[in-house]
C-alpha cells in the first residue's frame, strides 16, 4: 500500500511542477531612456520573487515568467515602472528620468554628495543665479544670493578690493575672508595695494574680483568651519568654490 501511495505521490508532484512550468514563458523586450538609448544593466525583477536579471549592452533582456506575474522595471536616475505580463512574449519599456532626484552639491575638494546627507550648510549658486542682476565682478553678483554672506566694498576706487564675510565677523584682526577655490586650485583673495588710503596708497583690488561672473558654471559656498574641515586652518571662514565653464566640459 506504502509504496502505491508514494507513487502516486510523486506524479502528482511532477504534475504540479509540468503544469507550472507550462504556465511560464520566455518574457524579452529592449529596456531605453526616453530618447531610444538603450540602458545598460538595468534591473527587472518579477515583483515579490528574488527572481530577476539585467539587460546587456544592448539594452535587452529575458526572463522565466507567468501571465499575470509584475515585472518591475528598475535604474539609477530613473523612475520604476511595474508592468503586467500578459498574452504577449515582449515587452519593450521606455524609462523617465526621475525629477523627484535629491539634489547634488560640491563639498570639499570637488566630492559630490546629495544636499540631504551633510551636516552642514551649503548654497549652490548656478550661472543664471549669478547673473540675474549683472554685477561688475564676480565677489558683486554674490551678494543677496545666500543667508548670511555679505559683500563689502574695502575703499571707494574703481575696482577696489571686497570683503566677504560668511555668518559675521570672526575675529577683531585677522583673515576674515573664505578661503576660494577655482577648478580645484585654492586661491589668495587678500587685498592689494600700495598702503592705507589715508597715506594716499591706492587699492588695486583682490584676485576673485578678476573671474568674469559669465565664465562661472556654478558657484558652492560651504559654510561653518566643519564644512571645510579638508582644507585645513586656511578654510576656518568657510570656502567658496568656483567651477568654470571651461573646466565643466573636460
Amino acid at each position: 500500500m506504502k509504496p502505491k501511495f508514494k507513487m502516486i505521490l510523486t506524479l502528482f508532484t511532477a504534475l504540479i511542477v509540468q503544469l507550472t512550468f507550462a504556465q511560464q514563458k520566455t518574457v524579452s523586450g529592449t529596456v531605453s531612456d526616453e530618447n531610444g538609448l538603450p540602458l545598460i544593466g538595468a534591473t527587472v525583477v518579477i515583483s515579490g520573487t528574488s527572481s530577476g536579471t539585467t539587460t546587456d549592452f544592448d539594452g535587452k533582456y529575458q526572463i522565466l515568467a507567468s501571465t499575470g506575474d509584475v515585472l518591475n522595471f528598475s535604474y539609477v536616475g530613473y523612475s520604476d515602472q511595474n508592468i503586467t505580463v500578459g498574452s504577449s512574449n515582449t515587452l519593450n519599456i521606455s524609462m523617465q528620468a526621475d525629477d523627484s532626484l535629491e539634489e547634488v552639491v560640491v563639498t570639499a575638494l570637488g566630492i559630490k554628495r546629495t544636499a540631504r546627507s551633510i551636516g552642514y550648510g551649503i548654497t549652490t549658486l548656478k550661472a543664471n543665479e549669478l547673473n540675474e542682476v549683472r554685477a561688475t565682478s564676480s565677489l558683486g553678483a554674490l551678494a543677496g544670493k545666500s543667508s548670511g554672506v555679505v559683500v563689502q566694498n574695502q575703499s571707494g576706487n574703481v575696482g577696489g578690493s571686497q570683503r566677504v564675510l560668511i555668518r559675521g565677523i570672526s575675529t577683531l584682526n585677522g583673515n576674515q575672508q573664505p578661503l576660494f577655490v577655482v577648478n580645484g586650485v585654492p586661491i589668495s583673495n587678500s587685498q592689494t595695494a600700495t598702503g592705507s588710503r589715508v597715506s594716499g596708497g591706492f587699492d588695486f583690488g583682490n584676485r576673485a574680483q578678476d573671474i568674469n561672473p559669465d565664465d562661472i558654471e556654478t558657484l558652492s559656498i560651504l559654510k561653518g568651519a566643519s564644512a571645510a574641515a579638508l582644507y585645513g586652518s586656511r578654510a576656518a571662514n568657510g570656502v567658496i568654490i568656483i567651477t568654470t565653464k571651461k573646466e565643466k566640459r573636460k
